[in-house]
């Protein structure tokens, strides 16, 4: 199934630093994971229509159609501070 190395090379990948106990954990829930997808993967869909739509027959709650936005003087009129033309900011990472 999976195995701890497998949980220490996807936590490399996402930059994560993982204790023993915290890659024990997530081995045994990744595995129940997979087990759970293998599981659905047995169900038999044959004659079951495709949908697009998780809940069918859902409608829009309005009708989707370009209008007007608003102008960049506008937009940056209540900002507190603007620069440029655009949104000054404090300058947070080095």
């Amino acid at each position: 199934m999976i195995d701890r190395e497998q949980i220490r090379h996807v936590a490399r990948l996402a930059r994560l630093k993982l204790t023993q106990a915290e890659e024990e954990q997530l081995t045994g829930q990744m595995g129940a994971i997979i087990r759970y997808v293998e599981q659905l993967n047995e169900v038999d869909t044959a004659g079951v229509e495709a949908t697009k739509l998780a809940a069918p027959g859902h409608k829009p709650l309005r009708e989707d159609r370009a209008v007007p936005s608003l102008t960049q003087e506008e937009i940056l009129k209540n900002a507190p501070k603007a620069k440029k033309g655009f949104f000054a900011v404090p300058k947070v990472i080095g």
